[in-house]
């Protein structure tokens, strides 16, 4: 029997990468520092939303703010060509 390393997040907690280990569970810590980055930008969004978008909702600022981090790199992107936006084929409705 091997031994194997796994490594999470600490913003997402033990218990809940345990319920959740295909996404959560990373097999390198360079995976997880990445996840916890995108998590520490999200905190920051949703504070950032919570401040400037009147009436939001801490739900509704949590849910876009992570979404937003997810995205970023397509974000930047679309800075300079913003049809970029619309063209991903990966939508949550499909």
């Amino acid at each position: 029997m091997g031994v194997q390393t796994l490594y999470f997040s600490d913003r997402d907690g033990k218990e809940k990468a345990m319920a959740d280990p295909n996404n959560l569970l990373f097999t390198s810590k360079k995976e997880a520092d990445e996840r916890d980055k995108m998590l520490e930008f999200s905190d920051e969004l949703r504070v950032f939303l919570e401040r400037r978008v009147e009436g939001i909702g801490e739900q509704m600022a949590e849910q876009c703010a992570l979404v937003l981090a997810q995205e970023r790199e397509l974000l930047a992107r679309a800075l300079k060509k913003p049809e970029l936006l619309n063209q991903t084929a990966a939508t949550p409705d499909q």
